[in-house]
């Protein structure tokens, strides 16, 4: 078993109206010293592979197929073997 940890965020060329939101409101508070603000998604996926290089193919078709827009977003993820239940 693998557990697979996924962040999806806009390309650095998308505009990204909700973190421009909170970035001006930071602001307005007194928090004007925050430069960049990213909204993004987080996903968890378990899953069962043959290995690790296997799991980690699964999951880069899985975000390109359905978690991420390809043309807007980019994402990232880690897969680390889950140790076996006792």
């Amino acid at each position: 078993m693998f557990k697979a940890e996924i962040y999806v965020s806009y390309k650095p060329s998308v505009l990204d109206p909700k973190a421009e939101v909170i970035k001006n409101t930071l602001a307005r508070i007194g928090d004007d010293n925050v430069a960049t603000v990213s909204v993004g998604k987080y996903f968890e996926l378990t899953l069962t592979a043959p290995d690790q290089a296997a799991a980690e193919a699964q999951v880069d078709r899985i975000c390109d197929e359905m978690l991420a827009n390809v043309n807007t977003e980019a994402y990232h993820f880690t897969v680390k073997a889950l140790e076996a239940a006792q």
